[in-house]
């Protein structure tokens, strides 16, 4: 996954030392991260973050959630929606305005509780 932001070094903070992402490599105008399977990158250019629902979902563990909202400076973190779905989820914007939603779920624990409660015309493709 790319995204692009306005400044590295900002991104870089928030990613790395904020959400605990790993940083890779980084050059003039750019960085590799990662967390557990996913890697990122940050991509210095102009930035136009989606007003919609359009978020990207990371796994984490419970207690890294847990470390990470009791970081100093959380509270300034805005926060875009409140957790409704299986598992505990935290929903926050990076300093360029994207959103994202580190869940303590996998697609199984999302399945499994679509089982128990479905969405409104949920058809199951994959039966």
């Amino acid at each position: 996954m790319t995204v692009s932001v306005s400044d590295l070094d900002r991104s870089m903070d928030f990613y790395c030392d904020f959400l605990g992402f790993c940083g890779e490599v980084r050059w003039a105008t750019g960085a590799h991260l990662s967390y557990g399977d996913c890697w990122l990158c940050l991509s210095l250019g102009v930035v136009s973050p989606s007003q919609d629902y359009t978020h990207f979902a990371f796994t984490f563990e419970a207690e890294a959630m847990l470390r990470i909202s009791k970081k100093d400076g959380y509270q300034s973190v805005k926060q875009w929606q409140k957790n409704t779905s299986e598992g505990d989820s935290l929903y926050l914007e990076d300093p360029d305005g994207h959103k994202s939603e580190l869940h303590s779920g996998t697609l199984n624990t999302r399945l499994e509780s679509l089982r128990k409660r479905p969405y409104d015309n949920l058809i199951w493709l994959s039966e």
